[in-house]
């Protein structure tokens, strides 16, 4: 066992809710909020309903000791179907928390591995199932710098979060340091490598690989649990990876998420910014719109260009994206499922777009989503947004209350606003040391009755 994987251990079995900063615990329950709303929308899609039926035909469990309920959705299967098919469900409305330096995402498994795992913990309070959050937060930061630092393709979030997934069920199910060992190598060797730019240039439900990371987690844990072994996390016990986790516990990945306006891939949405700053600055609309060109970073300028057909396509765009906002305004389920895929209004503005890549952008990625825009109106002026930075991140942080409205936004057509509101009510809540777990989870995993 290496010196940084030692760190590890006592990091993620040891430390405790009231040795985390109240800085990291309150970004972790507002990181939970956000993450509900986009597992409760998806729910309808095709993509969750799939996902679910898949788990509840293929995933379940014969011991009720290793069973789960799938959340707002209530069938009995095994805690890894549950966390596959909530994590499959939330990948597939990409309106979830991410990381600039990893390019990916990590609430997307931390929320339903949370939710798997508290079936077995009923005395679970708050501020350790807060605890358990950021422990699967900065271990899945931390793996996912190690492994894009050692290797040349961009794998998908599912290739390093599923270390995540497993750290947390080994803090919570009570493994040793050397049950977490093994978890931890089994996770990082069974990790979907699947290469994201593969799914960029083709957009489907596959997404970002985490539901299949959540699986992997989760069963690396309960094999290890049971005695099977696996060979060292490299990504952790390798001499090259020892710098990614010298900071553990000093620097909080929890708390430099993004928090997404909108349910569209992170790299399109500097571009939106900056429609959305000229529209409102100079009271436009969009049938003023002649011309919009956009710069932007290499990998925005690869986004899914043409109409799309599919949710997938839409969530993936960019032309698209920047267009729905400029007809409709914000930008939510609605506007990237059913007829809304061949607005004719959409569809017109997109004709009038231009997309460029811009070296002044490449050299900001992947610590910032970056753009710039200009719009040439009907009437011949020019209008110029200048640098925008992606709204939600670090540099432009939105605010609690606009965290908590995107939530409803998002969850009370789905549950209804009685139970969204009892649900951001007990979420938030977990920073008190006198709340339970059990104050939400009489919320989220029987179906929704609206």
């Amino acid at each position: 066992m290496t010196d940084t994987f030692a760190c590890v251990a006592k990091f993620a079995l040891g430390r405790s809710a009231q040795d985390m900063p109240i800085s990291a615990r309150e970004a972790a329950a507002l990181l939970m909020l956000d993450t509900m709303g986009i597992l409760i929308a998806s729910g309808p899609m095709e993509a969750g309903v799939i996902a679910r039926d898949t788990a509840a035909l293929l995933y379940a469990s014969s011991d009720p000791s290793y069973s789960a309920r799938m959340m707002f959705d209530g069938r009995q299967v095994s805690m890894a179907g549950a966390t596959y098919a909530a994590a499959t469900q939330t990948d597939n409305l990409d309106g979830h928390d991410g990381y600039n330096p990893v390019k990916g995402h990590i609430g997307v498994v931390v929320l339903p591995a949370l939710a798997a795992l508290a079936e077995h913990c009923p005395d679970l309070t708050g501020p350790e199932a807060l605890a358990a959050v950021i422990i699967g937060y900065e271990v899945a930061g931390r793996a996912g710098l190690s492994l894009h630092a050692s290797v040349s393709d961009y794998h998908t979030s599912g290739a390093w979060n599923a270390l995540g997934v497993a750290a947390m069920a080994a803090r919570l199910r009570r493994h040793t340091p050397e049950q977490l060992r093994q978890a931890m190598g089994i996770a990082e060797f069974h990790g979907p490598r699947s290469q994201m730019m593969r799914e960029i240039a083709n957009p489907t439900m596959l997404h970002d690989g985490s539901g299949w990371g959540a699986m992997v987690g989760m069963s690396a844990a309960i094999l290890a649990e049971r005695g099977f072994t696996g060979a060292p996390a490299i990504t952790i016990e390798a001499a090259v990876a020892a710098p990614h986790w010298a900071d553990l516990g000093a620097f909080w990945v929890v708390e430099n998420q993004y928090i997404k306006p909108y349910p569209i891939c992170r790299w399109a949405h500097a571009a939106i910014d900056g429609v959305r700053a000229i529209l409102s600055e100079h009271d436009l609309t969009h049938e003023q719109i002649e011309r919009l060109d956009i710069r932007s970073f290499h990998e925005a300028v690869c986004l899914f260009s043409g109409l799309p057909e599919t949710t997938s396509q839409a969530q993936y765009s960019l032309a698209f994206a920047v267009a729905s906002y400029a007809v409709h305004g914000p930008i939510g389920v609605e506007q990237i499922t059913g007829t809304s895929l061949s607005d004719p209004g959409v569809a017109a503005l997109m004709a009038r777009i231009h997309v460029a890549e811009s070296d002044h952008h490449n050299a900001g990625f992947p610590q910032g989503r970056s753009a710039d825009v200009r719009i040439t109106t009907t009437d011949g002026r020019v209008l110029v947004s200048g640098h925008v930075d992606a709204r939600g991140g670090t540099e432009a942080p939105l605010t609690k209350t606009e965290v908590i409205e995107k939530f409803m936004q998002f969850a009370s057509p789905v549950v209804g606003h009685a139970r969204a509101e009892a649900i951001r009510q007990a979420v938030l809540g977990w920073i008190d040391s006198k709340t339970s777990y059990a104050d939400v989870a009489d919320l989220i995993y029987d179906p929704p009755t609206t």
